[in-house]
């Protein structure tokens, strides 16, 4: 397992949780919420973070389709993530699969007797939280960084076989 302290990023339409870890890469924590915005400032806000946290990597939540597909909610967060990279270029930014993160999220939250208009704001915290976790957690266990290495080579995601596609 690799040391030092990861920033997790739930990028939504509206809002951008932010969750941390320890240098361990045990325990993922949430940190805040940032709104989106049209000057990038919630890019910023998040490099500022990565920064004075001394952050080795940002993981990204990539919402993938349930068949694997990426449409147009993983599209914007891959844009995000690379406007994020061209903002801090020496931050390594990985893209993790998030599928159904929110979704986990909302339902812990609802268990715990939060209220709905109590939760959008810490939510997307929690899916930052859950997105990290599972890539401590998945380090943890085949001793690799989980996901895409943003600038590194995109993953095919295809139904049919490497014979099939010959």
């Amino acid at each position: 397992m690799r040391q030092g302290v990861r920033v997790g990023v739930d990028v939504g339409s509206v809002r951008v949780g932010v969750a941390s870890c320890d240098p361990d890469g045990l325990l993922a924590t949430p940190v805040g919420t940032f709104r989106r915005a049209g000057d990038e400032s919630d890019i910023q806000a998040v490099a500022d973070l990565a920064a004075d946290r001394a952050a080795v990597e940002v993981v990204v939540g990539l919402p993938l389709s349930l068949d694997g597909h990426e449409h147009a909610a993983a599209e914007a967060a891959r844009g995000w993530a690379t406007a994020l990279r061209r903002r801090a270029p020496g931050l390594p930014v990985r893209l993790v699969d998030e599928r159904l993160t929110t979704v986990a999220a909302h339902r812990a939250m609802r268990e715990s007797g939060l209220r709905e208009r109590g939760r959008r704001e810490i939510v997307d915290q929690q899916a930052a939280v859950l997105i990290l976790q599972a890539a401590l957690d998945a380090e943890r266990v085949s001793g690799q960084p989980s996901g895409e290495l943003l600038g590194g080579r995109k993953p095919r995601h295809s139904s049919r076989t490497r014979t099939e596609r010959r």
